[in-house]
């Protein structure tokens, strides 16, 4: 899948001329070697990190809250990331015309969707201190979420016609526009997010059967929520400032990995949800390059329409799981 990745889209180049450029040797054609170096070879790495990353934030959520529905921004993250973007897209109008070039640019975005994630992912563990029921922190996740919600769309209600549209591309998602150097800082991001999260696969596993069974066995289990909330907010967090809110793929590639290998221990749901989550994210990668054409889908339709059926097709087949 990540090498399909790089060979197709608008301009289809023959793998043999990509496993030449990725090995130091020299493609047929000069730009096909630009467009995988400087394009298509950072977009799939995006789509790697993207797709371990929000997958495990899904399961940890799924796993903490005893929800099957719960997923990488049950938290209001990815709400508080779209609230400082809105800030920024549809507030610059009311900035000095410098300010506004800086907070436009692809920078400002970023730092204004980590902003915003990182407000809301304090207010969340200020609250998770304070609050002994878990089911409590996902109601209060919600409401964050509702109200940086409300905000947003009180602050379209006044904006112009490009505005709007500017903020609506950046919460389609997308996968290309990262630099290297944004892709080594996302790396580093989801690195932290992935130990955090294969140090919490015990207390995961003794969550399975409720908290009064784990802390039975002596599990400390407001250490091990803060590090598992922890491990999700960095995760889904990162990715939402660089990649923009991308749906689907943390809710489904959890219960994709359960069904597949008709187990709950999260030994090996670590892995395999790691497994499931890039090669799905780089399948819709594919589909969202429209091979042989010369438009490109938004990232977040193409999870949603390619994962769901997936998704019930499994349950279906494997209804006695």
């Amino acid at each position: 899948m990540f090498f399909a990745s790089i060979s197709l889209g608008s301009v289809t180049i023959p793998l043999k001329d990509v496993f030449a450029s990725l090995t130091g040797g020299e493609a047929a054609k000069s730009t096909w070697e630009y467009i995988i170096i400087n394009y298509r070879l950072p977009k799939a790495i995006t789509a790697v990190l993207v797709g371990t990353g929000l997958s495990m934030s899904g399961l940890l959520m799924q796993t903490l809250f005893r929800n099957p529905l719960a997923g990488p921004y049950v938290l209001g993250l990815s709400s508080g990331a779209s609230l400082g973007v809105a800030f920024v897209i549809l507030g610059a109008g009311f900035l000095p015309s410098f300010l506004s070039v800086i907070a436009l640019s692809s920078y400002g975005i970023v730092l204004a969707s980590t902003l915003g994630s990182t407000l809301v992912l304090f207010l969340v563990l200020v609250v998770s201190q304070r609050l002994r029921d878990t089911m409590a922190i996902l109601i209060v996740g919600l409401m964050f979420g509702s109200f940086t919600t409300a905000i947003v769309s009180v602050l379209t209600y006044f904006s112009t016609a490009e505005q709007l549209q500017k903020f609506t591309f950046w919460s389609m998602g997308n996968l290309g526009n990262l630099s290297w150097t944004t892709i080594v800082i996302l790396t580093f991001c989801i690195g932290i997010g992935l130990l955090l999260s294969a140090k919490s696969i015990k207390p995961l596993n003794a969550l399975l059967l409720g908290e009064n069974y784990a802390k039975s066995m002596g599990l400390n289990f407001k250490q091990a929520r803060l590090v598992i909330i922890f491990a999700t907010s960095i995760l889904s967090g990162a990715i939402t400032a660089f990649a923009g809110p991308i749906a689907f793929v943390g809710l489904a590639v959890p219960h994709i990995a359960k069904l597949t290998f008709q187990t709950s221990n999260h030994t090996i749901l670590f892995w395999s949800t790691l497994f499931f989550g890039s090669i799905i994210m780089l399948f819709c990668d594919i589909v969202s390059q429209m091979p042989g054409f010369d438009v490109t889908l938004p990232i977040n339709a193409v999870t949603s329409i390619i994962g769901a059926p997936v998704v019930i097709w499994l349950l279906v087949r494997k209804r006695n799981f």
